[in-house]
């Protein structure tokens, strides 16, 4: 049985010069991930993979989202460089990296499609990465309806990643969050909306078999079952402005069976009970081993490490735990191993 981390980060060295040279002095959270030396060194990302039997990696680009960094001919320049990069160290180094996923220039509408497409089909990546909000736009937007029809269309799934800083205040009278409010508890608040937006505003209705993936054990939402749930059942009464009713009638299913649609890993930290409430609320079938690498305090090992820990020790079935490392995701990105 093979452990399919889907969800590990990567600079390629071609992507990292061409992302250097477009930021020039990185700050934040992408100075981290410069100083982890598994992103840009692959000699030791193998010493690290090694550490773990029967383990690979499905390979992603790390944070900051390319309309983060650029206007939409860079960001699709970076795409372009990110996904060739990604398909060559899969073609080399096929035993340890069985796939990646492509990041969509979600900021240039005229080459989304297409460059996912050439990501897709002539690459051959898994899916495509994209984040919870494009400079502050909602994912739910008409601008980015072609994207998700082609991804429905393609049967590929969406990785859905959390995107926030700083700038994003937690209180209305300051400036900034402060302590790293906005990563701890604002990235998965982040990826939560993201959800209910795609919720909302039916795209699962219009697209039933798109399949997105969310980052962090579905974040908020497995936690939140009752609020979603019974909560959500009661959408407009809370709402004096506008008749949420009419769209709750709308909807062809409960608020609830569509946060049920997606799916989750188990990128939690090395959290047990993050991992059991994703298996609860989403099932088996739908939860993928992730671990998150190498963003730890100890350059890698640590997440994979605690992950695994933690999946080896849920009282579940020995199939349960085969669909979580390796069955889930063979199916779901049509991986050959």
């Amino acid at each position: 049985m093979k452990k399919i981390d889907v969800f590990t980060h990567i600079w390629p060295t071609p992507y990292y010069e061409a992302l250097a040279a477009q930021a020039g002095d990185l700050r934040d959270i992408s100075r981290r991930s410069q100083r982890v030396p598994m992103m840009t060194d692959l000699n030791r990302r193998f010493a690290v993979m090694d550490m773990f039997e029967d383990y690979v990696q499905v390979l992603s680009l790390a944070s900051p989202p390319l309309e983060v960094l650029a206007g939409p001919d860079k960001a699709l320049e970076l795409s372009r460089i990110g996904s060739d990069s990604m398909a060559d160290l899969c073609s080399r180094y096929p035993d340890r990296f069985p796939g990646f996923i492509g990041t969509a220039p979600m900021n240039n509408p005229d080459a989304l499609v297409e460059e996912t497409r050439r990501a897709v089909e002539d690459l051959g990546a898994c899916g495509m990465q994209i984040f919870s909000n494009v400079n502050g736009k909602p994912l739910d937007l008409p601008e980015f309806e072609p994207f998700f029809d082609y991804m429905a269309g393609a049967g590929k799934p969406v990785w859905l990643h959390p995107a926030r800083t700083q700038n994003f205040a937690d209180y209305r009278s300051e400036e900034k969050s402060l302590y790293e409010i906005w990563w701890t508890f604002g990235w998965p608040y982040e990826t939560s909306v993201a959800m209910a937006r795609l919720v909302f505003s039916k795209t699962f209705d219009r697209l039933p078999d798109l399949k997105v993936i969310t980052h962090h054990a579905g974040a908020m939402i497995p936690f939140f079952e009752g609020r979603v749930g019974p909560g959500w059942d009661q959408l407009g009464s809370r709402t004096s402005d506008t008749d949420y009713k009419v769209l709750l009638n709308e909807l062809e299913h409960r608020p609830l069976d569509y946060f049920k649609m997606f799916y989750a890993d188990t990128a939690t930290f090395g959290s047990r009970m993050a991992i059991l409430s994703a298996l609860e609320f989403f099932g088996v079938d739908q939860v993928l081993f992730a671990s998150d690498a190498p963003f730890d305090p100890e350059g890698g090992p640590m997440y994979i490490r605690e992950t695994i820990d933690s999946i080896d020790k849920l009282e579940i079935s020995e199939a349960d735990r085969r669909a979580i490392y390796q069955d889930n995701a063979v199916k779901l990105l049509g991986l050959k191993i």
